[in-house]
């Protein structure tokens, strides 16, 4: 994840910012740079690679200036060079950001058509023009900056400077969190409060859609809509184990949130954005070829497979089996020569899944692993792998890692189906913008967070929950079940809907909340057929769907959870952010431990 410092102070602030950066290396970067006010004019300085090689840049030509902005770029459009690295800037404008800014061609062929000349490869790069476009037409930087702020589409973080205004920086937040530090004599912007800790502990958390006017003397925060709010200060303790947890009471809550900005990294990887296509990676096997895949897991993971199942047969026509790694080690499966087994594994140590690898291995099976952690056992076992991105995942509970991996999993979907002539090129483009635009869609679910606090206190009461979904939204079921047995302690069971009526409907009673997954698809008729079975029997019904779905379902419903109306191939990835969000304010509401809960470990490393 990128990091973003900035600093208005009365002393020279680069040094200052760069150790600040040091701070944000465990996010993971591939270039930095700084920048601030010379002057009152814009003066940069970046490095591809290691801070070391920005630091080295500054004692060969050190920043003057008491107010500036700094940066830790993962590369996510253009690749990870000096050229490319933030912060980005015109003679008028530096901006660093982070996440993804879905309409930046657009943006960019309007503001090329303009006069204006753009030296990068990246989408950040159309922030800092777009803000000078409105600098140029006579707007105040704050109404510029708001402007431009409200022509983005995506999930983002920003921090802007302007020249000869050594009193003023902007920052934003939509989906990517960002945090305001109040100094004796200075002010401070930065993705965490880690990067904050030894200058302040006053901290305050933007909220989504907040945009900042920061000056030495405070902080000026408007809302989605324009209006001026107060966030609260709050006193952070210093050490990392707290702070990292941000405006989070759980890791896991935290997790659930940064989903959007490591969702985003994890597209960047794979999608070139700039030609709406697939980027060339690495594979184990000719995927045109492949007469069958196997995708092999345990727990959340597991359910990932069954989502890619969907996605592979019906994108790249293949045929897909998906078995559990504690089964499959004992089966002696058949294998079919010249098939791809998919290993999945958050830490790439699961003891069980790594076994299984072995045997696919003995059966001359291509071995593609899709983990977290890229020395993992797993991976080094592997022909290939598939990194997920979603950085260090603290929280038992599996969440940002999930959503991780079905993301890399819908990209390999698409990718097979290209090269299987399944997927025209034409398919390939509008499905990369699909892709493109789940951060966003994410960001937009977790907006929900409050109304599913309130439902969960009253599901926090019952001894018993099902969980219904159809087609892909079945496995997202069987995810939703596991993470409210596991963090709550009340049982939970996942079905598919139109099982129902062969067993699981005895079930029911007024005493049983019914979660059932059903935006608007080809199976919504169906699904919401099954849910009223539920609802005649006395079940109290909770139905996660787009507004159209909750419109259509009829009556008798207990509660709704709005999710935003996606394209199908990215909507298990974003109806997973409600069952996450329903199973964490459960377990709070019932007072458990909800980051390490009883008789569990992240990793699971025996039999």
């Amino acid at each position: 994840m990128c990091g973003i410092v900035g600093i208005i102070g009365t002393e020279p602030v680069a040094p200052v910012i760069l150790e600040a950066l040091k701070r944000l290396e465990y996010r993971g970067y591939d270039s930095a740079g700084i920048a601030t006010l010379s002057h009152g004019e814009i003066e940069r300085r970046r490095a591809e690679g290691k801070l070391f090689n920005l630091e080295k840049a500054l004692e060969a030509s050190p920043l003057d200036g008491t107010i500036g902005i700094g940066h830790t770029r993962w590369a996510t459009h253009g690749a990870p060079t000096e050229r490319n690295a933030h912060p980005h800037a015109t003679d008028s404008v530096a901006i660093v950001h982070n996440g993804i800014i879905e309409n930046f061609r657009e943006l960019r062929e309007r503001l090329t058509a303009g006069g204006a000349v753009f030296s990068t490869e990246t989408d950040s790069e159309v922030i800092a023009h777009l803000v000078t476009y409105y600098l140029d037409k006579g707007f105040s930087p704050r109404e510029a900056a708001a402007r431009a702020i409200g022509e983005l589409e995506g999930a983002f973080a920003l921090g802007i400077i302007f020249r000869g205004e050594d009193e003023l920086m902007i920052g934003a937040r939509r989906g990517s969190p960002l945090a305001v530090g109040y100094g004796e004599k200075a002010m401070y912007l930065g993705s965490d409060a880690f990067a904050l800790a030894p200058m302040t502990n006053r901290v305050t958390f933007l909220e989504e859609g907040d945009r900042v006017e920061i000056t030495r003397g405070g902080a000026t925060i408007h809302d989605a809509e324009g209006q001026v709010v107060k966030r609260p200060v709050k006193i952070t303790d210093v050490s990392a184990a707290l702070v990292d947890k941000g405006n989070h009471r759980h890791f896991m809550a935290k997790e659930i949130f940064e989903q959007p900005e490591v969702i985003g990294h994890t597209l960047s990887e794979y999608i070139d954005p700039l030609k709406d296509s697939l980027r060339e990676i690495a594979l184990p096997a000719d995927l045109a070829s492949v007469p069958r895949v196997t995708i092999i897991a345990c727990g959340t993971a597991y359910y990932a497979g069954l989502v890619a199942k969907y996605w592979f047969e019906k994108y790249a026509r293949v045929s897909v089996e998906v078995d559990i790694a504690s089964e499959f080690r004992y089966r002696e499966a058949a294998m079919p020569e010249g098939g791809l087994a998919i290993l999945i594994s958050q830490s790439g140590e699961t003891a069980d899944t790594l076994a299984a690898l072995h045997y696919c291995r003995s059966q001359g099976q291509a071995i593609l692993s899709i983990v977290n952690v890229t020395e993992s056992s797993i991976a080094r076992a592997s022909d290939a792998i598939l990194p997920t991105f979603a950085g260090p995942e603290i929280g038992v509970a599996s969440t940002k890692a999930f959503t991780c991996q079905l993301t890399t999993l819908a990209v390999l979907a698409v990718r097979m189906g290209l090269a299987r002539g399944v997927i025209t090129a034409s398919d390939e483009k509008r499905l990369v913008r699909t892709l493109m635009e789940v951060p966003r869609h994410v960001a937009e679910a977790l907006t929900q967070d409050h109304a599913i606090q309130a439902l969960s206190a009253e599901i926090a009461k019952a001894r018993d929950v099902l969980y219904l979904g159809r087609g892909h939204n079945y496995p997202i079921a069987l995810e939703g079940a596991l993470k409210l047995k596991e963090i709550s302690y009340i049982h939970a069971e996942g079905y598919a809907a139109g099982e129902l009526k062969h067993g699981p409907i005895a079930l029911i009673d007024e005493e049983v909340p019914v979660v059932v997954i059903s935006p608007v698809d080809n199976l919504f008729e169906k699904t919401i057929s099954n849910m009223q079975e539920v609802i005649a029997r006395g079940g109290h019904v909770v139905l996660i769907a787009d507004r159209e779905g909750i419109a259509r379902a009829g009556a008798g419903l207990w509660a709704t959870i709005e999710v935003p109306a996606v394209d199908p191939l990215i909507a298990p990835i974003v109806n997973a952010i409600p069952v996450q969000l329903l199973a964490y304010h459960t377990a709070v509401s019932k007072g458990t431990d909800v980051d390490q809960p009883r008789n569990l470990a992240k990793s699971v490393t025996v039999e």
